[in-house]
C-alpha cells in the first residue's frame, strides 16, 4: 500500500468535511461553495476554489480521493509539497475557466436566440433568474434543445475535484508513461500514456457531441481544462531543469 502524505490526507479531509456539511445543511453550504455560471445571483468569488471541495455523492468523492491518492502521491513525492499543491490548484482553477467559458458562450447563444424570437434583454433575464433550480429549464419549443443547454449552463453548478484530478492525470501520464495501470472497468493492464488520452478523449467527444459518455450532470469542459492546464505546467516542468527542483 503506497504511504499516503500529510498533504494528500490534507486534502482528501478537506474533501470529506465538505461533503459532509452538504448532507448536514443540505442545500446551504451546496449553493454557497458550489461554482455556478458568474452572472447567476448563487455566484460567489471563492467558488472557483471552494468547488474543488464539493462532490454530488459518494461515488463521486471516493473516485476522486483515491485518484487524488494513487496519482498524486508520486507526483507529490517528485516535486514537493508546496509545488504539487500550486499544481494541483492551478489545474482545478484553470477546469473553472474553461467550464465558466464554454457556458458563457452557451448563455451568450441563448440569450441572442431568445432576443431573436421577440423578447427583450430583460425579460431574458428575468425568465433566467426565474428557473435558479440547478438542473431546471422552460421548455421553449422553438429552440429545441438548446433552450435545456441555456439553462443548465445558467443554474447548474460545477462540483468536485474532478479538474484538478485530470490535471494529476496528465501529469502523471507525462512523466510515469510506461506505468501499466490496473483498472476496475479494464480487464487487462494498460499504459499511462495510452489510458489518459484516451480518458480525455472521451470527454473532449462528449462536450463536443452532448453524448453522455460517464452518466448525466458531467461536466466534460472542467475535465478537459484541467488536464490542459496540467499539460502545459508539467510539460513546462519536464523540459526544464525547474522540474528537478522542489519547492519544500
Amino acid at each position: 500500500m503506497r504511504h499516503i502524505s500529510e498533504t494528500i490526507k490534507v486534502l482528501i479531509v478537506c474533501n470529506v468535511i465538505f461533503f459532509l456539511g452538504t448532507l448536514v445543511s443540505g442545500e446551504v453550504i451546496y449553493r454557497l461553495f458550489s461554482l455556478y455560471y458568474f452572472d447567476n445571483p448563487n455566484f460567489f468569488l471563492w467558488q472557483p476554489v471552494s468547488h474543488m471541495f464539493m462532490h454530488g455523492g459518494w461515488m463521486h468523492l471516493l473516485f476522486n480521493m483515491y485518484a487524488l491518492w494513487a496519482f498524486g502521491s508520486p507526483l507529490e513525492a517528485q516535486w514537493g509539497r508546496n509545488k504539487f499543491l500550486f499544481f494541483y490548484f492551478s489545474a482545478g482553477l484553470g477546469a473553472a475557466l474553461i467550464h465558466s467559458l464554454v457556458n458563457l458562450y452557451h448563455v451568450s447563444s441563448g440569450v441572442d436566440a431568445l432576443m431573436a424570437l421577440g423578447m427583450s434583454e430583460s425579460e431574458v433575464w428575468t425568465l433566467l433568474n426565474d428557473t435558479l433550480e440547478p438542473g431546471s429549464y422552460r421548455v421553449i419549443p422553438e429552440l429545441g434543445s438548446q433552450a435545456q443547454t441555456l439553462f443548465t449552463a445558467y443554474n447548474t453548478p460545477a462540483v468536485g475535484a474532478s479538474g484538478a484530478i485530470y490535471g494529476v492525470l496528465v501529469a502523471f501520464g507525462l512523466l510515469y508513461p510506461h506505468v501499466e495501470l490496473m483498472l476496475i472497468f479494464v480487464p487487462f493492464p494498460i499504459k499511462a500514456k495510452y489510458f489518459i488520452p484516451i480518458l480525455i478523449g472521451l470527454d473532449l467527444f462528449s462536450g463536443l457531441t452532448g453524448a453522455s459518455l460517464f452518466g448525466q450532470n458531467i461536466a466534460n469542459w472542467a475535465h478537459i481544462g484541467g488536464a490542459l492546464f496540467g499539460f502545459v505546467m508539467a510539460y513546462y516542468w519536464k523540459k526544464n531543469s525547474f522540474n528537478n527542483k522542489r519547492w519544500d
